[in-house]
Parts: C-alpha cells; sequence; structure tokens
C-alpha cells in the first residue's frame, strides 16, 4: 500500500517540475493591428451645368467693351453661360425672327418696333443710349469741323468727294447714315464712298488708313482711340445722331430653344438700379465720360431729368 502511495508522489513530483520548467504563468500576446481598409476619397460637390442663352446684338456693344464689363456678373449670379453673337442690327434681328436667340440687343428703333409689331419679339425695354458723331482725319479735306448740322456735313463730304467708309451692314449705325444721307438729299456713289460691309471697329479702322470719313457711335470711337485710332471727331451734338438701345425678348413661339424664362430674367436684371449704375460708371475711369447713359424705366423713375 505505501509502495502505491509513494508511486503517486513520484508522479506528482515530476508533473510539477515540468511545469516549473516551462516559465510558470502563461505571457499575454498582443493581438494584431488590424489592416487598413482603403477609403475611396470624397468627390468635390459639382455645380450645375450653366445653362446657355443666346444674345444677338450690334457690335458697338461688343467693340466698346460694354458686355465684357457687364455680363461676368449674371453669368455668375444666375449660373448662365451668356454666348454673344456680335452683328449689325438688321442681322441681330434676323437671328430673332429665325429664332436663332433668346435676346437682342440694338439699336435701330424703327426696326425694333417693326420686330414688335410683327410679333417677333414679347417685350421690349429702353436700357441706354449715346450718340452717333462724324469722324475724319485732322487735316478735314471736306471743312466740316465744328458744324453742328450731319446733313450739312453730309453734303459737304459728297459736294468734295472725298473718301466715306460706311458700314454698308444695314446695322443700326448704316441705317442711320441712310437717314442722314437721305435728309441731305443725296444718294452717295462713286469711288470716294465706300461700302464696307464690316462692324463699326473694322470700318473705324479702314477710315483710319485711308484718312476717310465715317459715321461712328460714340462708345465704339472712344474705345478705339485708347488704341491708338487717330480719327477726330469733327461733326457732334445733332439731335438727328441721337442713338438709344432697346432690348428685346425674343417671342418663344419660335420654338422650344428659345428661353423665354431666362431672357425675361436677362431684361429684368439688365433695367435694373445697380446694373444701370454700372452703364453710368462704363468709361468714365478711361475717358472721363460714360460711353453710354443708363435710360431703362426703373433708372428714369429713380432718376428724374434735371
Amino acid at each position: 500500500m505505501w509502495k502505491r502511495a509513494l508511486t503517486l508522489l513520484s508522479v506528482l513530483v515530476v508533473l510539477v517540475g515540468v511545469l516549473a520548467g516551462c516559465g510558470g504563468a502563461p505571457q499575454e500576446t498582443k493581438a494584431p493591428e488590424p489592416t487598413p481598409v482603403p477609403v475611396e476619397p470624397t468627390a468635390e460637390p459639382t455645380s450645375a451645368e450653366p445653362e446657355k442663352l443666346i444674345l444677338g446684338t450690334t457690335t458697338s456693344t461688343q467693340d466698346s467693351g460694354l458686355l465684357d464689363y457687364l455680363l461676368p456678373e449674371f453669368e455668375k449670379e444666375y449660373n448662365v453661360k451668356v454666348d454673344v453673337i456680335a452683328v449689325g442690327t438688321g442681322q441681330a434681328i434676323k437671328l430673332g425672327e429665325d429664332g436663332n436667340a433668346d435676346v437682342l440687343l440694338v439699336h435701330a428703333r424703327a426696326k425694333e418696333d417693326a420686330f414688335m409689331e410683327a410679333g417677333h419679339g414679347v417685350r421690349r425695354e429702353d436700357v441706354m443710349y449715346n450718340d452717333f458723331i462724324i469722324v475724319g482725319p485732322a487735316a478735314d479735306p471736306a471743312g466740316i469741323r465744328g458744324l453742328t448740322s450731319a446733313v450739312e456735313a453730309f453734303k459737304k463730304i459728297a459736294a468734295a468727294k472725298v473718301p466715306f467708309i460706311s458700314r454698308g451692314d444695314e446695322s443700326g449705325t448704316h441705317t442711320k447714315e441712310k437717314a442722314v444721307w437721305k435728309e441731305a438729299g443725296s444718294e452717295p456713289s462713286g469711288d470716294w464712298y465706300v461700302s464696307a460691309g464690316q462692324g463699326m471697329g473694322e470700318v473705324l479702322t479702314m477710315a483710319d488708313e485711308q484718312q476717310a470719313y465715317t459715321l461712328s457711335d460714340r462708345a465704339t470711337y472712344l474705345a478705339r482711340t485708347a488704341e491708338g485710332l487717330g480719327l477726330e471727331i469733327l461733326v457732334e451734338g445733332d439731335p438727328l445722331l441721337f442713338n438709344p438701345y432697346g432690348l428685346i425678348a425674343v417671342n418663344p413661339n419660335k420654338g422650344p430653344q428659345i428661353k423665354a424664362g431666362l431672357a425675361s430674367v436677362f431684361l429684368d436684371w439688365f433695367i435694373s438700379l445697380p446694373v444701370q449704375e454700372k452703364i453710368a460708371q462704363f468709361g468714365v475711369d478711361k475717358f472721363g465720360q460714360s460711353l453710354f447713359t443708363p435710360d431703362s424705366a426703373p433708372w428714369r423713375e429713380h432718376t428724374p431729368s434735371p
């Protein structure tokens, strides 16, 4: 019996030794770091695609720099891209008639009224005005300097047969020129009279190069003098040379492409007091005078005539 007990005691001693040789209590093991899961970068929010508005206008609003001055503010405020088609007023009105423009900014009142009466437009607003001037070389071979009558000046140019460059493009300026020739009782023709079929900027350049006379809107002329144009203002101040501009919304019946709602927003924006004030300041810093005088209904109500 005692032998059996001794045997069991020996086994226990051996087991205790084995456990002691294993270093005692087990050590803590650190769990492995989790593998990071790649995260897709968050995309920046994108703004809606700008809506497009097509503006058919005369070259004077483009060549003078007025549109570059005004339109970025409208585009930013309303998330709109204004596509400008700058041609003569006659061509701009044709764009409207054909449904190829949403808005027109032009300066030939008789043509504008006819456009509205024919139902091509749904709304017209006065927006601004300036005037036409007769410009020519400093030598003034026709002797028109200082005249206050455009009709008398045209008569003297025709009698002297000195070079005259005409827009010849059915623009607002060309329409006014033809009206002055009609008042003068003359139908100009011959080598001295050149029908250019070009915009105002190009015609001023031609007249400068050829030392010729031409009829120009004041804004484009002043803008070009900053680029070195050498022609001088010889005749100004005749009421016949008054040059008003109108803004017209094209009839949406021209087709589904016409942005009638956006056109109305554009007209409201253009005739608003803040924009009219910007027009009043345009050119003052460079020329000491505004290139256009604001003339919308809200402006006239806010700024009574003296």
